[in-house]
């Protein structure tokens, strides 16, 4: 089997944007994937999907490992399934901390209950500076201050790095671009469709198509007959971006398509996890190591 090489990446400060990594052997990922896969689907379901308060970061923090750090923001209208800020937290972001320290070499931070150490920002929060990859769900219902939007083009130039996921059809999509259009109007920094030949498709997995993964309630309502939550309207997932002027991705957005429900939901349904959940993760990953390597 050849060797692919995937990147332990340790986050700095966007001050210094500093990035260390170190080559991993893909038989190493196989073996260990061998294994996730076998008891995957009990892994972490203890934590549940109960309703939690936002865990805001520490004024002191103890480490400077990779922390998975979420965006609250406001929404000014509902999408069915949505719960704005909220959606899939908290468990969709501890899962993939925990599956990224099982499948890459990263070193990801855990907090003194061995419990993987994620955040919640605000914008307007200047901590925000002190994590370089930032994650948002359910965007369609987002809507940004001009002091927010000021502050996300400030991260953003200054080396940070957005996915926003769970949107779905053109309603969602319109009010996402509107909103982001404050922060980078799209005459100079305009969406583009990354291509399945693009290097983030080839960080560690060889991702071949981008999933559509429903919500597991819309999976389970439809029987399995259907992925796409607003029909017609969502039939196609697009996986699109914005890059700067020397093409570093700024913003990922995979839109008709919930990602990070194949995290939060791994431990709740045999077949929801092959069929989504593995999918989900190599995604996910690519996502989180490049970012971090870029």
């Amino acid at each position: 089997m050849p060797e692919i090489e995937s990147l332990e990446c340790h986050p700095g400060s966007l001050a210094t944007n500093r990035v260390r990594c170190i080559p991993f052997t893909s038989w190493v990922v196989v073996l260990i994937v061998m294994l996730t896969l076998i008891g995957g689907v009990t892994v972490f379901a203890q934590w549940g999907s109960r309703r939690m308060p936002p865990k805001f970061p520490s004024d002191q923090p103890t480490h400077r490992d990779f922390t998975f750090s979420r965006v609250l923001y406001q929404s000014d209208r509902r999408e069915p399934g949505g719960q704005g800020w909220h959606t899939d937290y908290p468990t969709a972001d501890r899962n993939l901390m925990v599956r990224l320290s099982e499948l890459t070499t990263t070193s990801v931070g855990f907090d003194r209950r061995d419990i993987p150490d994620h955040v919640v920002v605000p914008l307007d929060d200047p901590r925000i500076f002190n994590y370089p990859f930032l994650f948002m769900s359910d965007v369609g219902t987002v809507r940004f201050s001009d002091h927010e939007a000021a502050r996300l083009r400030e991260y953003l130039l200054k080396g940070g790095f957005l996915w926003v996921d769970d949107f779905w059809g053109p309603y969602a999509w319109d009010q996402w671009v509107g909103e982001l259009s404050k922060a980078l109007p799209p005459g100079e920094y305009p969406v583009i469709d990354i291509p399945l030949d693009h290097p983030i498709h080839k960080t560690l997995f060889e991702v071949t198509k981008v999933p559509q993964v429903p919500s597991i309630q819309h999976w389970r309502r439809s029987g399995g007959a259907t992925t796409s939550e607003r029909g017609f309207r969502s039939d196609d997932v697009h996986f699109r971006a914005i890059a700067d002027a020397h093409d570093r991705i700024l913003v990922v957005m995979s839109h008709n398509t919930d990602i990070a429900d194949g995290w939060e939901r791994e431990g709740e349904d045999y077949e929801f996890f092959y069929r989504f959940s593995v999918d989900a993760y190599e995604l996910g990953i690519n996502i989180v190591v490049h970012a971090m390597s870029h």
